[in-house]
């Protein structure tokens, strides 16, 4: 069972430990090498801002265009629709298959499958009050709408 882990949403009480960060650098470099292995390049390359808690990317290959999220708490990647414009976790994709260039660099590629199920079919023991009230309010409708999200 995929485990979503404390502080993936981008929240935490003012009590609870800093939260783990995955610099746009970092996330930059994945994206550079995943490029390299599917024989394209990197169109462009967004930071997150606030509220969004992920950076974005968009990797053109010879067999189309590929907007990349990425956590900027957990090294995890997501795949979202190539007509999804706006970078926005709206529909996800299944990874291509050099995906796996992600992996070899530290990164998790999320299933499509995981990304667009309910936050009932994984483990969110892991998940701190803060993020648990978020939730409530926003109701995310999948694991990928939790994990990548614009909340504020």
């Amino acid at each position: 069972m995929f485990r979503l882990e404390r502080g993936v949403t981008g929240f935490r009480s003012g009590k609870d430990p800093e939260l783990p960060e995955v610099s746009v650098r970092r996330f930059r470099g994945g994206c550079f090498e995943a490029a390299r292995a599917a024989g394209g390049a990197v169109e462009e390359v967004f930071e997150s801002t606030y509220p969004r808690n992920f950076h974005s990317a968009i990797i053109v290959a010879p067999n189309g265009r590929f907007p990349i999220l990425g956590n900027t708490m957990y090294p995890w990647i997501a795949f979202v629709g190539a007509s999804t414009d706006d970078l926005a976790p709206k529909a996800f994709a299944d990874p291509p298959s050099w995906a796996a260039t992600f992996v070899e660099a530290g990164f998790t590629v999320m299933s499509r499958q995981v990304l667009d199920s309910p936050l009932g079919a994984v483990d969110t023991t892991a998940l701190g009050k803060a993020e648990r009230l978020q939730i409530d309010s926003w109701r995310p409708g999948s694991v990928g709408e939790a994990v990548f999200n614009a909340w504020d």
